[in-house]
């Protein structure tokens, strides 16, 4: 991820903070470490939930998926909350919320006695947390619009890596210090991550309207709310083509990778291609969509991954799907924070957390629905029809952008 901007001079620092480079900095360390602390579970949470004293293998799948899933659920419910109170008492204050909040939920998580307290923390988890979704609030507003893509772009970088880095991990980390340390040394560094934006994150104080109490919230206080909406389903549409090929990939390689013995592997290359592939592009495609216009990379990326969703169901071997789902990712990369720069551009400023807010409530539903959606197709359906569906629905966003989202 190259740290180095598009351009330079005064004019680029146009309509953002004096100290926009210093908060994107911390904003990906911190994004990145929360990210890696709730997913650095995945490989041991059956391992865990065992230990709590579940003993019945269903009973330990039901509970390791409830309590993963737990998390993003409430995420979502209040991600809209926790955007309007960055409008009201500061974007800082809330990623100031959002660390300690998930240091304490974490290091807790690994003192827990039974799987309801495990339940439970998990739920106070997505409640408490939403640093990196506060992040993207923080950089939208805090970072020259002449930058935003190329900014959200890095941050959204950080964020993927976090989530390659973070079943790594979780994978190495239990054998060495076991799983109870494994949580609280997870606790530490987003602590970490709280003292530095705590000290080190500067944001702009806004000026104060004369008619703050006559001014409208919320929706009614976008005027145009045509390139809103379009960004809202656009964040559900990118979530869901990612996670609705999710149920059925290990199923779809053992079709076609002879080696039993191998498919388990060739599975978690698959899963973490499309990842890598994001990592690559983000910054790059911000930085595209800052001199040719978010519409453009929008509509390109969605009919990219639309055209490269078509081979995927016609693959006779594990390789062409890693290389099929590395440019996918490559493809989907520049989505996020074209998303995030067109509701920033689009929506008063005073209301710009909320909208962002709505926005990362929309790609957690996306989250949701997609692993359902596609394991009921592939299940009726047959496996192809997962990748030729989602190709269709890719294919129906770009033109709805193309239609809906202004020029820039």
């Amino acid at each position: 991820m190259s740290m180095t901007p598009a351009a330079t001079g005064p004019a680029a620092e146009e309509g953002g903070s004096a100290h926009w480079r210093r908060n994107l900095v911390v904003c990906i360390f911190g994004s990145f470490t929360t990210i890696v602390a709730m997913t650095l579970l995945l490989p041991f949470l059956p391992l865990y939930v065992e230990q709590l004293g579940v003993s019945d293998p269903a009973a330990i799948a039901q509970w390791s998926g409830a309590a993963f899933g737990a998390t993003y659920f409430t995420a979502a419910l209040v991600a809209p909350l926790w955007g309007r109170l960055a409008d009201r008492y500061g974007r800082k204050l809330m990623l100031i919320r959002a660390s300690l909040g998930m240091a304490v939920a974490i290091s807790l998580t690994g003192m827990v006695d039974d799987v309801y307290q495990l339940m439970a923390l998990r739920l106070l988890t997505g409640f408490l947390g939403g640093y990196a979704s506060g992040s993207f609030v923080l950089v939208a507003t805090q970072t020259p619009k002449a930058r935003s893509g190329w900014a959200l772009g890095t941050l959204s970088s950080g964020i993927m890596a976090g989530n390659l880095a973070g079943p790594l991990l979780g994978g190495v980390l239990p054998q060495l210090i076991g799983i109870r340390a494994t949580f609280l040394a997870a606790g530490a560094v987003i602590f970490i991550a709280f003292l530095a934006t705590t000290v080190l994150i500067r944001e702009e104080k806004r000026p104060t309207s004369t008619v703050k109490a006559k001014e409208r919230g919320g929706f009614a206080a976008v005027p145009n709310k045509g390139p809103l909406l379009a960004m809202l389903f656009t964040g559900m549409l990118l979530m869901l083509a990612n996670m609705s090929i999710e149920p059925i990939i290990t199923l779809y390689v053992a079709q076609i990778v002879t080696d039993p013995a191998q498919v388990t592997i060739v599975a978690g290359i698959v899963m973490s291609a499309a990842a890598l592939g994001n990592i690559l592009s983000a910054s790059r495609l911000g930085k595209l969509a800052d001199r040719i216009g978010h519409r453009n990379v929008i509509v390109g990326c969605l009919a990219a991954s639309a055209v490269l969703l078509i081979p995927q169901a016609f693959v006779v071997a594990g390789w062409q799907l890693v290389v099929l789902r590395f440019l996918m990712g490559l493809a989907l990369g520049g989505l996020l924070p074209c998303v995030a720069s067109v509701i920033r551009h689009n929506v008063p400023e005073r209301v710009a957390g909320t909208m962002l807010g709505y926005s990362i409530s929309a790609q957690y539903a996306g989250q949701v629905t997609g692993p359902l959606l596609g394991g009921f197709v592939g299940g009726h359906f047959g496996m192809q029809a997962v990748f030729l569906g989602t190709a269709v629905m890719m294919a129906a966003g770009a033109a709805y952008n193309r239609i809906v989202t202004p020029r820039g």
